[in-house]
């Protein structure tokens, strides 16, 4: 392959990280994604491609169509095992967020959401609202008409909008001290304020500090807060688990405030909330390594401020 074809993939890898980020929820399962379209690439008859950067996001949104549509894939979310993969504010696979519509369809909860769409409803989705192609361009990558286009964007629209807690943006300093008056009544065991803090429909779920066979879910804001004040007692055997006496930092993840307990430049977990209308909406608590990959490559690269807790 000439230096030429390999420059004009690089030049349209992040915005096809993005793409396939979005699609699969996994930052590992984007970048396998993005070299199988990359070997494709080098494979084809590129003097019969008329517009590259189209032909590329053909090819990625498919292989990220057949992943979703595999029956590994189907049963680990049958089985209610996955969550999407956290990453970094900052970290380029998030992609395009210049509108509130792009920043949404990368935060955890519509990751999420999108769980319940259909894989071809999931890749208009995301094709339309991040990315704004036009209805007849996603025909074309989907192989399905413009009208069908409009569809399974208008359905997938309907579905994200009738499940999302908060009507609009989340000002970040004030979700922010939401998130730190809540890890205040955490560290403090004061389980009637963490309820006062979380919404009557709050929802948590964890993989059980990457230990548990299936994600842990709580529904109701005692059960929550009870699970929360258990999680963050510390005692010998968490630190031992962890490494050493985590350092608590206050983050922002996929766009929403979190709370990473770091040992040494090492996230070993990370809890991301979801706020709405001045409350806890959700959270999401993540500890298994494999989810925390490429969030620990973005802090490695990330300037810390001070932790709130030095040493939990």
């Amino acid at each position: 392959m000439d230096m030429a074809a390999i420059d004009r993939f690089e030049a349209g890898r992040g915005r096809l990280a993005s793409l396939a980020y979005r699609l699969l929820g996994s930052a590992a399962d984007a970048e396998d994604a993005v070299q199988d379209a990359f070997l494709r690439w080098q494979a084809a008859d590129r003097e019969r491609i008329d517009v590259p950067e189209a032909w590329l996001t053909k090819v990625v949104t498919n292989l990220c169509l057949d992943r979703l549509r595999s029956a590994q894939a189907r049963h680990e979310r049958a089985a209610g095992d996955w969550l999407p993969e956290p990453l970094l504010d900052g970290d380029p696979m998030l992609g395009p967020a210049e509108t509130f519509e792009q920043r949404e369809s990368v935060s955890l909860a519509v990751l999420t959401l999108m769980e319940r769409l259909s894989p071809v409803e999931r890749a208009a989705y995301v094709l339309r609202e991040a990315f704004s192609y036009p209805h007849a361009e996603i025909a074309g990558i989907l192989d399905i008409t413009e009208s069908a286009s409009q569809q399974h964007v208008h359905r997938a629209r309907r579905r994200v909008a009738a499940e999302r807690r908060g009507g609009g943006e989340v000002d970040p300093a004030a979700a922010r001290r939401i998130v730190e008056e809540f890890l205040t009544a955490a560290l403090s065991g004061r389980t009637e304020r963490l309820v006062a803090l979380l919404t009557a429909d709050a929802t948590a779920v964890s993989d059980g500090a990457g230990l548990a066979r299936r994600l842990l879910r709580h529904r109701t804001p005692e059960r929550i807060a009870s699970t929360v004040r258990a999680g963050f007692r510390p005692t010998a055997a968490k630190r031992r688990m962890a490494g050493g006496s985590p350092a608590l930092h206050i983050a922002r993840v996929n766009g929403s405030p979190a709370v990473l307990a770091v040992v040494g430049d090492r996230v070993v977990g990370a809890v991301a909330f979801e706020v709405s209308n001045g409350k806890i909406a959700s959270l999401r608590g993540m500890a298994a390594a494999r989810r925390l990959t490429r969030l620990n490559a973005g802090w490695a690269q990330h300037e810390a401020g001070a932790p709130v807790v030095d040493a939990w």
